[in-house]
């Protein structure tokens, strides 16, 4: 019986400018590495029925299952402040949709899966590393309670592709809420095309924010919605110490989730600077320029949807001006009430957290487990929290913690805890992982990935998860799958 994917398309019957209708490229061995078997139920499809050799061909791209449109879309994007006018979708196919038992339409696409009219002279592949990388990470992020794109399979194709050495060829297969960009409006806005426009802002309040359609100014209230989307989002970013490492506005969705999981990496020392990202000279994308970089990117979508605003030029610009204001206030309210809980403090102290960081820069203290240090202590008034460098720098801010926990109803350790992850995909152990799979070993991935499923609870015998690097085992960048 074949795979039934129940397929419930709506991208596809926009208009032909926005996308490039064609099937996958096949490879010469589709090859099933994993199957997310929870995410795959949660979209209402059969795990075990994907598990076979047809769903290895399907995840491979050399089966198209019936009901699928597969397609390329075209976008557009600033990337690292440069503005590229045709971008779109170089190496990866939309399959199609699907409505999950949730009743969320999600995305289903392959990356990796060959030419498309976007690819610009690329080879239009994946390798293994970078494939297992994002599912790795993806995986990681939602089991944080972060918005982010999921992965539903990995596949091998039996195919090298060509970087600085031959590597391994796979495909990744992605789910997201919807892979429109601000790159996608950016993309009609450079052909002047607002009729393209208005369709994109009609689509995207339909699918992701019908509340906007209310609105007496329905492209306004989406601006809004965005704005707010993605200053929440990238206050929780910086509240487990994520770095995206390539905030191209192609890479920023209208959705609110994190896609694209390229040179990302996790803090381990903490530092505002830190960059991992190999093509990031000049820290662009830096973890503590993040908000600002978000902030710039949501400017540049409102410039490409100012005619869909207001007639008047003017009046266009004024509205989105005051709209775009809203991100400071909306990124400070979930950051520093984030920062309240990570701190178990009864109320926001923006300048106990500034002065927290300031220490745990200058002491290169991990991120992670400093905020695990102090849940450890919470609960004993006389506990010396095991903060890292020497205790007498700590000394008078521990002293100003424990008289802000003791100012009002403070959450308990256990609170803490629930909100300070013990496991992130620490960079050395996703590395470690991907050289083990490149010598076809996949048991450390495997493993990674169920430490990860469970990041807020200490799980015993994984102790070595939750360290930080050693010295020979730093990771100082990241790369990118192209």
């Amino acid at each position: 019986m074949p795979v039934a994917i129940p397929f419930d398309n709506s991208y596809a019957r926009l208009p032909a400018r926005f996308h490039a209708k064609l099937a996958p490229t096949p490879v010469a061995r589709p090859g099933l590495i994993r199957l997310n078997r929870g995410l795959a139920e949660a979209l209402g499809l059969d795990p075990d029925a994907l598990s076979g050799p047809e769903g290895a061909a399907i995840f491979a791209g050399n089966l198209v299952p019936e009901g699928a449109e597969p397609l390329a879309q075209a976008y557009a994007g600033h990337q690292f402040g440069h503005f590229n006018p045709q971008l779109g979708d170089g190496r990866a196919i939309l399959l199609g949709e699907v409505i999950g038992a949730d009743g969320m339409r999600r995305d289903i696409q392959l990356k990796g899966s060959g030419r498309t009219p976007f690819s610009r002279g690329g080879d239009g592949r994946a390798a293994l590393g970078p494939v297992l990388r994002e599912y790795i990470v993806s995986e990681a992020m939602a089991a944080l309670g972060i918005p982010t794109t999921r992965a539903l399979a990995a596949a091998s194709t039996g195919e090298w592709v060509f970087r600085e050495e031959p590597l391994p060829g796979a495909v990744l297969t992605r789910v997201a809420a919807s892979h429109i960009r601000i790159g996608t409006f950016e993309y009609f806005a450079a052909r002047g095309d607002v009729e393209a426009l208005r369709l994109l802002a009609d689509y995207a309040i339909a699918r992701h924010w019908p509340q906007a359609g209310q609105d007496p100014n329905p492209p306004l209230a989406l601006y809004r919605a965005v704005v707010g989307a993605q200053a929440r989002l990238v206050a929780q970013w910086m509240l487990v110490g994520f770095i995206h490492g390539v905030m191209n506005t192609d890479n920023c969705t209208i959705s609110g989730e994190t896609i694209d999981y390229g040179p990302c990496a996790f803090l381990d020392e903490y530092h505002p600077d830190a960059v991992y990202s190999s093509i990031d000279h000049a820290g662009r994308y830096a973890f503590g320029r993040q908000p600002q970089i978000a902030q710039w990117n949501l400017a540049r979508l409102a410039e490409a949807m100012l005619p869909l605003f207001a007639e008047d030029a003017q009046q266009a610009i004024a509205l989105a001006k005051e709209a775009l204001a809203e991100f400071a206030p909306t990124f400070a309210a979930a950051y520093h009430s984030g920062m309240a809980r990570k701190l178990g403090l009864p109320r926001p102290d923006p300048e106990l957290v500034r002065d927290f960081l300031a220490l745990l820069a200058e002491q290169r203290g991990d991120y992670t487990n400093s905020f695990r240090a102090l849940a450890a202590a919470a609960d004993d008034p006389a506990a010396v929290p095991a903060l890292p460098g020497a205790p007498e720098a700590w000394a008078p801010w521990v002293v100003r913690w424990r008289a802000a926990r003791a100012s009002g109803q403070a959450p308990d350790g256990a609170a803490m805890r629930a909100a300070n992850p013990a496991y992130i995909p620490r960079n050395h152990l996703v590395e470690q992982a991907l050289s083990a799979a490149l010598q076809g070993d996949l048991r450390p991935f495997e493993t990674l990935l169920q430490v990860l499923s469970d990041p807020y609870r200490e799980q015993p015998g994984r102790e070595a998860f939750a360290r930080p690097p050693q010295r020979h085992e730093r990771v100082l960048q990241t790369f990118c799958g192209t």
